[in-house]
């Protein structure tokens, strides 16, 4: 695998524009968001090449927190260097703050948002299509042989079966990376490969600050450590810890809040500013949105620099196969995990069939496909009345 050593630095206003533009319009949740960056950045604008967006991705993916962010983050660092990085990933997570806090008001303001319930279930099976569509994408791009499938399929298994992402997974593919195509046998790696470091934050404990915005501050920093790859890993965290460690949601309240991180555009994890202000009103859902995401930026910041001097090396080019193997098996067995919950019945089952023909035959935008399905969810939940959307995790 060839790597260029250099990447043309761009003006932080196109990172910005750029970002701003992908946080409100990108829907479908860190995989789709990942397929869309490397459609737009490799292929259309070249930003970057093949080779660097994989290296992008499966770097990202070994470490904790929301998997599109850091890919942005990460990219915006290639682009424009570390305020580049930051500009770029915050650009990324406003527009998602400011559509996710407003929703946030209308629901303390105004009471319920029965129409929600409506569109998650009408919404949802599409936002498998998207993902499957952009795994296979994803595939494509970065899937070259036999031991990288065979890697995918025991994470695709132990997914499934455990029923979460499992970080060690991505450690253990990297490993087997190493040593079938490194050259650790010849010389002593390097360490570069210290990029799967467990970071610091995940010895904080939400306990440790007496009022609400600490402990939420706390508590998001802990699920932005320690959280691993997609929205999938931090929804049973976020049940835990919200209702039945602090009792700050009901059931109701929480599900709704999965809902709206997965109808709304960017990652999934913007859950954390709809829960934040359920709690706390607008300062809430500031403090939980920086400690959702601030680890991604610390953890970027510190691996990237490291990938990018002893990138050309063959046991970091082994483990970034792997690791990438093992997101690939790991996003495969959440699509199965989410499976169960967004599809129900007839109707659902008909939408993400109809929503993965139309991906794979035409280019249909991710929102255009996102309104049409909340529509059809709109018109065919009233009528059918499904028991199972609401209770069914």
């Amino acid at each position: 695998m060839t790597t260029s050593t250099t990447i043309p630095h761009g003006h932080i206003g196109e990172l910005v524009r750029y970002f701003l533009r992908l946080g409100f319009l990108g829907f479908g949740g860190p995989v789709a968001l990942v397929g869309q960056m490397e459609r737009e950045l490799v292929v259309e604008r070249q930003w970057l090449t093949k080779e660097q967006m994989r290296e992008a991705i499966a770097i990202c993916q070994s470490l904790p927190g929301p998997l599109a962010i850091q890919v942005g983050v990460y990219i915006s660092y290639l682009r424009g260097g570390f305020w580049g990085a930051w500009a770029g990933g915050w650009a990324f997570i406003l527009p998602n703050f400011v559509i996710v806090a407003a929703l946030g008001a209308l629901y303390v303001y105004l009471g319920d948002l029965q129409p929600v319930t409506a569109i998650f279930y009408g919404v949802s099976p599409a936002v498998i299509a998207l993902i499957l569509h952009s795994c296979y994408r994803l595939a494509k791009l970065g899937m070259e042989d036999w031991l990288q499938w065979v890697i995918a399929a025991v994470c695709l298994a132990v997914t499934v079966i455990l029923q979460a992402e499992v970080a060690l997974l991505f450690i253990g593919a990297g490993i087997v990376g190493i040593l079938y195509y490194g050259s650790l046998f010849k010389r002593t790696p390097p360490a570069a490969l210290s990029v799967t470091v467990v970071p610091v934050l995940a010895q904080l404990a939400p306990t440790a600050s007496g009022s609400i915005l600490g402990k939420l501050l706390l508590f998001f920093l802990k699920a932005g450590s320690l959280t691993f790859g997609s929205g999938l890993v931090i929804v049973p965290f976020l049940e835990q810890g919200l209702v039945q460690q602090f009792g700050w949601l009901d059931q109701r309240q929480f599900l709704i809040a999965v809902a709206i991180g997965m109808i709304s555009p960017g990652p999934v994890v913007i859950t954390a500013t709809f829960v934040g202000y359920l709690v706390a009103g607008f300062w809430g859902s500031v403090v939980s949105t920086i400690g959702i995401f601030l680890p991604s930026f610390l953890l970027v910041l510190i691996a990237a620099p490291l990938l990018a001097r002893h990138r050309g090396n063959p046991n970091v080019q082994g483990f970034v196969k792997g690791a990438y193997a093992a997101a690939i098996g790991t996003i495969l067995g959440a699509c199965i995990l989410l499976g169960r919950i967004a599809v129900g019945d007839w109707l659902t089952a008909l939408i993400g069939l109809v929503s993965l023909a139309i991906l794979f035959r035409w280019k249909v935008s991710n929102p255009l496909l996102i309104a049409a399905t909340a529509v059809v969810g709109l018109i065919g939940f009233p009528l059918l009345q499904p028991t199972w959307v609401m209770t069914k995790f």
